[in-house]
């Protein structure tokens, strides 16, 4: 769970306050060192002194076009995941700000042959009556954390923040390692996503009746021959 720090209250909150606070609320020094670049660019870009809740959205995709719109693929994801986490966690609190406009795309990585979807193109695939409300969560859930799909796949219920739409991910790298003994651990480091009102809408509705083990567990009967899990 990441750490609850305290803004000041009774004045209007400054972009350098705002990101300060953010980045004092992340526990994993790895992600303060990568999140601060993106974060820290973006509030010189936009002004520090001036209030957050003045900042309109188009500029912040201004600033991350001006500032890693060259940028390689994987930079520019990364700069905008930050920025995105950041924007997301003051909303999450109710602090007035702008978000990441939609217009400024999360981009494929070169090797990849999956296209990145727009916002329009998720909303019209959950909008689909036959698709399961599974399918729906993880597919908004992706998209607004910009997370990769075996990290959340990988989350569980109890692990799940609502009030503050959040939750810890193991992050990329992580891989499966032998013991001598044989007992199987895992070396990973963990990652704070932050997710939007669309996903804050849908999670409440898959987890019904449900406190503990994987969010997202299949719908589906196993096929003959095959033992279900329970």
């Amino acid at each position: 769970m990441p750490t609850v720090v305290q803004l000041p209250a009774g004045k209007a909150l400054t972009v350098r306050a705002v990101a300060d606070a953010f980045l004092d609320s992340l526990r994993n020094p790895n992600t303060v060192r990568s999140y601060g670049v993106g974060v820290g660019k973006t509030a010189e870009r936009i002004g520090e002194a001036r209030p957050l809740g003045s900042v309109a959205d188009d500029e912040i995709g201004e600033a991350l076009e001006l500032l890693w719109g060259t940028a390689a693929v994987n930079t520019w994801n990364a700069r905008r995941a930050a920025v995105l986490s950041w924007l997301g966690w003051c909303a999450s609190y109710g602090y007035d700000g702008p978000a990441v406009p939609a217009w400024t795309k999360r981009l494929a990585v070169p090797d990849s042959e999956t296209p990145a979807r727009s916002k329009m193109a998720v909303d019209r695939l959950i909008a689909r009556r036959e698709v399961h409300l599974r399918e729906k969560t993880l597919w908004r859930m992706l998209y607004e954390t910009a997370g990769r799909s075996e990290e959340i796949l990988g989350v569980n219920i109890e692990d799940l923040d609502l009030a503050a739409r959040c939750c810890p991910v193991k992050a990329k790298g992580a891989r499966s390692k032998a013991r001598r003994r044989g007992q199987a651990r895992e070396d990973f480091v963990l990652e704070t996503v932050y997710w939007d009102a669309g996903t804050a809408r849908l999670l409440p509705r898959l987890l019904r009746g449900r406190t503990r083990g994987p969010v997202f567990v299949t719908h589906r009967r196993p096929g003959p021959g095959k033992v279900g899990c329970e």
